[in-house]
């Protein structure tokens, strides 16, 4: 499996995951301010999304073996981890496995607990753009809208699609080993294995992916964590608000005491 990633800075490791639909590129500007405060980032695309390899198996623990393999290639012995949703869904669940290979630990608006799939709406609209038909992004843009009402959501798939060729258009992600595997997205971390490597959880101040439920379970499963609140942001709250997000990640990263 090619697991595709963006190398840049001098420092200590940051693993960079995305989210469901995601890609490293969503982290650029981020990866960046993170490089310039010490770090080595890794900004990585997981199975089925960006540039790296299609399979139709995917879960969590496959996608830990993909991040296990890649701080074995690089020789990475210590690492910080950022994973937002499905990205801090691997997270945790690479800790479980090789808690020797992490530092500190950041899970962007998810808990370990089960979540029930909820994301019909959006693979209705991609399944409703026929790439073999359209020949614009205007009109992949105005298919979308047609059964999807949030905008934020709208323009990020879009930023999935690309030019496969001078006149075919494609996503990035691979729709249909991701929608076959749905239900696991929402898969919770599996066992009762208590986590004792310094976690921060951040939720977004309008998101609901982290309620009492949630909260309970973190604390459940993580004994060295923090759940912090990122003012004016939703589920993608490194996105909506990107300063805090990096003020919050940054002040846990450097702090000698967590």
């Amino acid at each position: 499996m090619k697991i595709f990633f963006k190398q840049s800075g001098d420092g200590f490791p940051l693993l960079i995951l995305h989210g469901l639909f995601g890609m490293s590129d969503n982290w650029a500007t981020l990866s960046k301010s993170y490089v310039e405060n010490g770090f080595t980032v890794y900004a990585i695309d997981q199975r089925n999304h960006g540039r790296s390899d299609h399979s139709f198996i995917f879960n969590y623990e496959a996608m830990a073996d993909d991040l296990f393999e890649l701080t074995s290639n690089e020789n990475l012995s210590k690492v910080n981890i950022i994973g937002h949703s499905m990205g801090g869904k691997t997270a945790m669940q690479f800790t479980l496995m090789h808690p020797e290979l992490v530092n500190k630990l950041v899970v962007g608006d998810i808990s370990p607990g089960h979540y029930p799939p909820h994301h019909k709406s959006v693979l209705l609209a991609l399944n409703s753009v026929d790439l073999k038909v359209v020949k614009t992004r205007k009109e992949v843009e105005t298919l979308l809208r047609i059964s999807l009402k949030d905008e934020g959501t709208i323009q990020f798939l879009l930023k999935n699609l690309y030019w496969k060729n001078e006149d075919e258009l494609d996503w990035r992600f691979a729709l249909k080993e991701i929608e076959a595997n749905i239900d696991h997205v929402g898969d919770s971390l599996p066992g009762n294995e208590m986590i004792t490597i310094p976690t921060l959880f951040l939720r977004g101040e309008r998101s609901g992916y982290i309620n009492e439920e949630n909260e309970k379970i973190i604390r459940e499963r993580f004994s060295n964590s923090t759940i912090e609140t990122i003012s004016n942001a939703g589920h993608w709250l490194h996105a909506e608000n990107p300063t805090a997000f990096l003020v919050r990640t940054l002040n846990f990263f450097n702090d000698k005491n967590s």
